[in-house]
Order: structure tokens, then sequence, then C-alpha cells
């Protein structure tokens, strides 16, 4: 049987070393922590648990993986799951993860040692389930992105309808009488994927039902989920694109960064520029003008995950897949278009 000074003499480490990797401590090098993980797959070893029960396992934990440290959008998803969990009383350990980053991947080699009862993830390439998932025993759920045409047993999901949401947010500018519209965020390197690539298909398709020629590569400026990259994303749009009266965001801590970003360019909002973001996120009430979004009903989201995964974890039931309804804030953010000098 494999043992930790195995690991060690294999690898080249010291004991001190291996055993700060096996309890995920911050204070390894990335290039020390991938050589003695190897090993460890290679071995296929399995760390005593015995002696560490009492103070990781004795209540095995239901883990979280958050897409994002920054996210407001998941950080209510987060604070709803933690009181849904706390009323159940189950207790939670959460991983953030950055927004590029696999989470399937990552949860992998956290249940390699602290194996929890089930996983709950916020955000997510379906890509990496489809790629990861099957080396995932426990029962799981994904929030806001929808995991039934992987086939997974044990993999439920829930999510908002993103391209209707977002063909109803762009069909509303075009009531309005908007024509020329721009769309901004999503990572450079996730912009095709999941719910990114569904709003912008949403919103794609209710401009060819009316008419309106789309051209991705002009209208189209990817960013991050954060203020600062709506901020620049928007000026971005507008300097190459300055015929742009309306702007659709796929989310609404991008659509605040860019509405100010407009403002201190001297557009008005929504005299000159409309917008429309996505998520309802809190804030959104308060900006100058009331944003307008689409409202995705966190409490929901958060109450059917937290209700799937307990009870397939006590009883054993199919994994299930569900569309929670959102609605449409119209807010302050849109007006008709205005003809600019």
């Amino acid at each position: 049987m494999t043992t930790i000074k195995d690991i060690a003499r294999i690898s080249g480490f010291s004991i001190g070393t291996v055993s700060r990797v096996i309890n995920h401590s911050s204070d390894v090098s990335p290039a020390t922590r991938e050589k003695i993980e190897a090993v460890i797959r290679e071995q296929n070893f399995q760390p005593n648990r015995n002696a560490r029960s009492l103070k990781q396992i004795h209540h095995s934990p239901v883990m979280i993986f958050v897409k994002g440290t920054h996210n407001i959008f998941l950080d209510a998803i987060l604070e709803e799951i933690q009181i849904q969990m706390h009323i159940h009383g189950e207790n939670t350990n959460v991983t953030f993860l950055g927004e590029t980053d696999n989470a399937v991947a990552e949860a992998v080699q956290i249940s390699m040692y602290q194996r929890p009862k089930g996983c709950i993830f916020l955000g997510g390439s379906v890509l990496n389930f489809q790629k990861d998932f099957s080396r995932i025993d426990v029962p799981s759920v994904l929030v806001t992105a929808d995991a039934s045409c992987l086939g997974f047993d044990g993999l439920s999901s829930y999510t908002t309808d993103d391209y209707s949401a977002a063909y109803e947010a762009v069909s509303y500018l075009i009531r309005q009488g908007h024509r020329e519209i721009g769309i901004i965020g999503g990572n450079p390197d996730s912009a095709h994927e999941g719910n990114v690539e569904k709003r912008i298909a949403g919103a794609a398709e209710a401009m060819r039902q009316n008419r309106i020629d789309f051209a991705e590569k002009e209208r189209f400026e990817p960013c991050g989920f954060l203020m600062d990259d709506g901020y620049a994303a928007v000026l971005r749009l507008m300097e190459r694109c300055p015929e742009i009266t309306a702007v659709f965001a796929i989310s609404d801590l991008i659509a605040i960064g860019a509405m100010r970003a407009l403002q201190d360019k001297g557009y008005r909002v929504p005299e000159d520029i409309s917008l429309i973001g996505f998520d309802g996120i809190p804030f959104a009430v308060y900006t100058n003008p009331r944003l307008a979004t689409i409202h995705q009903n966190v409490p929901q989201l958060a109450k059917k995950a937290v209700e799937d995964l307990l009870l397939r974890i006590k009883y054993q039931r199919a994994a299930a897949h569900e569309t929670i309804p959102y609605r449409f804030e119209p807010g302050e953010s849109i007006a008709s278009p205005a003809r600019r000098s």
C-alpha cells in the first residue's frame, strides 16, 4: 500500500511538502504542486482519512464552486444557497475560481482528498463538464447553465432561458426604434460557450428576424464580467461603431461600467445611447438612470438547487433539469433613438 512517505520519495520532495499539497495549502508553488499531484495520480494514492476525519470530513460537507471571484450575481446565489444549507443543517465549503478556470477539474482534485457528499457549481463551461464530469462520483448540481444535453446521471441543472431572455431584451430595443445595436460582454476565451453564446445568439436572432444585419466582428465587443471591463469595452465598441444607438450588455456589472463610460464621454443615457443589462443584481435599481435588465430569480435558483441536491444525496434520485422563469425590467435606461450630430 502506497504511503505518504512513498509519495515523498518518488517525487523527491519532503513529507511536509507532500502533506501541504494533499491538504491544499496555498504556500506551495504551482510547479511543485503539479509534480506531486502527478505522482499521487500515478501511484493511485489515497490519503489516510482516519487521522484527518475529525477535522476534515466529520460532517462531509457540500462543496460549492463559484466561477469568478468578483461576480456579484453568483455571489447573490451563493448567499441564498448557504442560507438554505444552514436551514437544512448542512455544512459547505466554498472554492472561488477565475473566469477561465476549469471548475470541474478543480472539483475532481478536491474530491480526491475531501470526499464531499455533493457538489454545487455556480457557473462553468458545459464543455468542461462534458470532458471531466465523469470523474466525479457524488451528486452534483450546475446552476445558471443547462446540463440536460450532457446526459450525466449525477448532474442536475437549474438555469434561466438565456436565449429567450436575450431575444426579448433586444426585441424591446428594436420596438423602441433601434436598429444600430451593439453587444458587449463575455471573456474573449469563453465568448462562445454556454450562457454567453446563448445570449449572443438570442440577441442576434432578434435582429435577424427584424431584418437587421448583425455584423458580429464589428458590433460585438468581448470583455470580462467586471464594471471596469464593461467601461473599457463600450468605449472600444463606440470608437469602432459610432453610429450605435443601443447596447445590450450580457451582465449588469458590464452594463453599469458601460453606463459610466458613456456618461464620461458625454453621451446621455438613454437620450443618446440606450442600454440594457442581464441578471437583475440589486445594484441595477440604484444606477442613474435605473438600468433596464433581465431579472433572474435568484431565490428560486438557489432553493431548487439545494432541494434537488439534498434529495439525491439521501434518496439517490435521478438528475433533474429545470428552466426558472425570468422577468424583464424596463428600468429607465432605454428610449427611442435620437439623431446625434
